[in-house]
């Protein structure tokens, strides 16, 4: 018996609202075409490698090629704006710093968008710690002795960081005011330039991402006073934390996440929240990103979000009290 056009249109809606309904992938986020995931850092960094294993998994898990896509500059500010003009259907999210939330409002006095309309909060994707350093000189062992140093030496007192208005800058303000000496920062393209001038004892100490230090800590080229996690990280074991040398205010983690362009349907934000929590419950996922200094997250959008506003708390009244601009 043939059906009228008019009920086939009805049955294929029902179908489609059906799919809704649990959470299954729209027709666009099912489609062959590759999807992409947008880095607004090089090839070969930290996050284009983060952003390449998830899309190895992903590809499986939605049955389409997921591409990465590097979208470099302005500390990721350029691949907001190639987020913001891609379609909204979940074929294109953005792999993005916890600074687009939490610091850029602050520090640009003109920001190109909104951050909390144009990033859509998909999930957590690892976080990790930030650490002080010490090099050349002062020759210290640990944070009292440079403490103790700098209180005597504050005109030399300084940390390196690689880059003015990212998250390590501002530790240090809260670093130097914890130990009462108000200590210069000195920016640099980078961390391997930073860690160049430590060892030769052009800076006094330097502030970080974790990660970038491990390995010249262990080679006694450096030597890691500090990491800003609440617990010892694992790479680092004999490394105290600032809470546990007397410096509470000094804890905190970074953060990297997924997000999608405004608009983007309920359905498919979940559609790759969960995606994307199964692919970082994956032992050799796991690994790779804690061999890294990563530590894996993948909650919820909601999780997010709530982390997203609670960084942006913490940050304002620092960045407001500094006076830094970075336009």
């Amino acid at each position: 018996m043939k059906t009228h056009p008019i009920q086939r249109r009805r049955i294929t809606q029902a179908l489609l609202a059906s799919l809704v309904a649990v959470g299954l992938p729209s027709a666009a986020l099912a489609q062959d075409a590759p999807a992409k995931i947008l880095v607004g850092f090089p090839a070969g960094g930290s996050f284009d490698t983060i952003a390449r294993v998830l899309a190895e998994k992903l590809k499986t898990e939605f049955n389409r090629p997921v591409l990465v896509e590097n979208k470099s500059g302005a500390g990721g500010r350029i691949a907001v704006e190639t987020l913001k003009a891609a379609p909204n259907d979940g074929s294109v999210v953005m792999l993005g710093p916890d600074a687009l939330r939490s610091l850029y409002p602050f520090t640009f006095k003109k920001l190109n968008y909104d951050p909390i309309k144009d990033l859509v909060p998909v999930g957590t994707v690892s976080e990790f710690a930030f650490a002080m350093a010490s090099g050349a000189e002062p020759r210290v062992d640990n944070l009292a002795e440079f403490v103790t140093w700098a209180k005597k030496n504050p005109a030399q007192a300084n940390y390196g960081i690689p880059a003015r208005g990212a998250p390590h800058h501002f530790f240090g303000m809260v670093l130097g005011d914890a130990i009462g000496v108000k200590m210069l920062d000195v920016p640099f393209q980078g961390s391997a330039p930073m860690a160049s001038a430590l060892m030769g004892g052009h800076i006094s100490s330097s502030i970080d991402v974790l990660s970038s230090l491990v390995e010249s800590h262990k080679s006694g080229k450096l030597k890691v006073l500090a990491v800003s996690s609440e617990q010892r990280d694992p790479q680092l074991p004999d490394v105290p934390t600032f809470a546990e040398q007397g410096y509470p205010s000094i804890t905190g983690m970074g953060f990297n996440a997924l997000y999608a362009p405004a608009g983007t349907p309920a359905n498919v934000v979940l559609t790759w929240n969960k995606a994307l929590a199964k692919v970082l419950a994956m032992p050799d996922v796991k690994a790779r990103l804690q061999t890294m200094g990563f530590h894996p997250v993948g909650r919820s959008p909601e999780e997010l979000a709530a982390r997203g506003a609670q960084s942006a708390k913490r940050w304002e009244p620092v960045i407001k009290a500094s006076g830094f601009t970075a336009d």
